[in-house]
């Protein structure tokens, strides 16, 4: 057991890999709430858990705007919490897959970001429609508005990856190749026509978190990088050091690309596909994806 622990601390910590740190954590807190919620309830009870009571009222995001005043860290804290087994598998599942196409071609530093900027993206498209559009004012749906999990920030990151790749294939179970820009459309259609349904919220912030993820894409393509520049706030300036002007400099064979020729890169991948690129091109982008990788 010392030894799965100690596994399961360098995967999430110190390998590196930000997809294994974001499925652990919402892994790690699905487990921790569920499993004492049913051992309080072996105790008092099936169906009478304090834990589960607590966490939703103090963990979910409420659309309601007085509510939401004293609970101003739910629009962060809901998207690392899960209604169920399902709802947690299918979410990290998609997160797993479609965040190894993501950081293949753009490096593992923007997955964070996209992650908890997309499910912010979904929280606020949620809390703006439940307050505002007259189908749910008119039943003061804000009151009682309530939503939990993941997808919004794995919907950004599969819009974002089909958005960057659209041509990108892959195979799904029974039903065999299909190209990512039309697993994008599907679920971006399926997600609006369920706002007539149950979970109406839900799939709201789904496509909150999709238009993110498009958006982005876009943005970066055009050389603006939203989530690096958040980034560069938080990396530490370098160190004033003295040089010798007059000692010859090695140029580095591993240097950073320019960011000009990485945005041509990605239009020419959005607008012929990946294995349109040349051979140089290829390697630029890999030697990108290193530098951005850490």
């Amino acid at each position: 057991m010392s030894a799965l622990w100690k596994d399961i601390q360098y995967k999430m910590l110190r390998s590196g890999n930000k997809l294994t740190l974001l499925i652990g954590i919402n892994v790690i807190v699905f487990l921790v709430i569920n499993v004492t919620s049913v051992i309080e309830q072996l105790f008092t009870g099936f169906g009478n858990s304090v834990i589960k009571s607590f966490t939703d009222e103090y963990l979910l995001l409420p659309s309601y705007l007085p509510k939401l005043l004293y609970r101003f860290w739910t629009p962060f804290t809901y998207m690392f919490m899960h209604a169920g087994v399902l709802h947690i598998l299918f979410n990290m599942l998609w997160l797993y897959w479609m965040g190894q196409i993501f950081e293949e071609y753009l490096g593992n530093k923007r997955t964070i970001g996209l992650y908890i900027l997309g499910g912010l993206s979904g929280g606020l498209l949620f809390i703006a429609a439940y307050n505002l559009l007259p189908a749910f004012t008119a039943v003061n749906a804000a009151q009682g508005g309530i939503i939990v999990g993941a997808s919004a920030s794995v919907m950004a990151l599969v819009i974002a990856t089909a958005t960057l790749l659209p041509d990108y294939t892959i195979s799904l179970i029974f039903i065999g190749p299909v190209k990512l820009k039309w697993v994008a459309v599907f679920y971006v259609i399926i997600d609006f026509l369920g706002i007539a349904g149950g979970n109406a919220g839900g799939e709201i912030a789904h496509l909150g978190g999709a238009l993110f993820g498009f958006v982005y894409i876009k943005q970066l393509q055009k050389g603006n990088d939203w989530i690096g520049g958040i980034n560069k706030l938080f990396t530490p300036k370098p160190k004033l050091r003295v040089v010798n002007n007059e000692a010859p400099q090695k140029k580095s064979s591993n240097n950073k690309p320019r960011q000009e020729d990485i945005d041509r890169i990605l239009d020419k991948i959005s607008a012929s596909g990946y294995d349109a690129l040349s051979k140089q091109e290829k390697e630029t982008l890999f030697r990108a994806s290193n530098n951005n990788e850490g």
